[in-house]
């Protein structure tokens, strides 16, 4: 299977970030929104596109912050994830709408099950992926730009 890539927004306000809810079975878990890049498309317009399908609204990015790795074959879920293999992009974001709230997804991902706001202090209590840069939005460990081959 080819490398895919992937870029995620890290969308942070008033000392919360944007994150999808998801399900699988009786499991809940947090991701940054975000997702595949299209053949043809920039990282940018795939990470605009994914925003408005997973959280329903428009965003203005910024930098780019960090490059994850995952190899699936190497984590907790090689069972179901062994051949996947993905670098994903995450850049600073906005939303571009003032208003507090998400819009509607218009196209969420098979286990997304809501869009939340999350206080940067509860990251360590929740089940977020990958779990490092939860811990490097809480400022608990170096903020490194490559992240490697994490989960």
């Amino acid at each position: 299977m080819p490398i895919r890539n992937s870029a995620k927004a890290i969308i942070i306000k008033d000392g919360s970030v944007l994150l999808t809810k998801n399900q699988h079975e009786d499991v809940l878990f947090y991701l940054f929104p975000g997702g595949g890049q299209e053949h043809g498309e920039t990282l940018e317009d795939a990470l605009k596109r994914e925003c408005i399908e997973e959280i329903g609204q428009e965003i203005m990015i910024g930098e780019l912050l960090h490059i994850r790795e995952y190899i699936g074959k190497n984590h907790e879920h090689a069972s179901y994830d062994k051949d996947i293999h993905q670098v994903e992009f995450f850049f600073a974001c906005k939303l571009a709408s003032p208003q507090e709230n998400h819009g509607q997804p218009t196209r969420p991902d098979d286990y997304q099950v809501g869009v939340e706001w999350i206080p940067l202090t509860e990251l360590k209590t929740i089940p977020v992926y990958p779990k490092k840069l939860g811990a490097i939005l809480t400022n608990t460990e170096k903020s490194p730009f490559y992240l490697g081959d994490i989960n």
